[in-house]
């Protein structure tokens, strides 16, 4: 695992800013916007601490980082209405625990398959990345 120094979500460095806006702070994790909108509603949840594998968790830190999980997800059902919410939790090359979630759409990107992790096809401005926040902030 990386060190706590080198971890973007430990430091909230340039490259986590230039991939992500931050949302707010969950029970036991951080709520962040992922930049890149192909699949509208594309949200990280980041765990507040710094651990790579849910295993390093107690029960009830496991429990809180789930629920964090959820609630994030049935926020993104309720304001996009998305045919399915894809979960994906990788952490090859970023040692710190986060998960990807990301609403999928009947005929959009990647539909019945797997999500692509950065397709850099759509960009939202950064008034349209507020009002997406102010939704989902609204509905947790």
């Amino acid at each position: 695992m990386s060190p706590e120094s080198e971890c973007l979500y430990c430091q909230r460095n340039e490259l986590q800013k230039s991939l992500m806006i931050e949302i707010c702070d969950l029970s036991a994790s951080t709520l962040f916007l992922f930049k890149e909108q192909s699949y509208l509603g594309r949200c990280v949840v980041a765990y507040k601490k710094h651990v790579n594998e849910l295993f390093e968790l107690t029960e009830t830190e496991r429990n809180a980082f789930i629920q964090d999980v959820s609630k994030v997800a049935e926020t993104l059902q309720k304001v996009f209405s998305p045919a399915k919410i894809n979960y994906g939790a990788y952490s090859d090359k970023l040692s710190h625990l986060h998960f990807h979630i990301v609403p999928k759409y009947e005929g959009g990107l990647t539909f019945g398959g797997t999500f692509e992790m950065n397709p850099q096809k759509v960009y939202l401005s950064e008034e349209e990345c507020k009002d997406i926040i102010e939704k989902i902030k609204h509905s947790l």
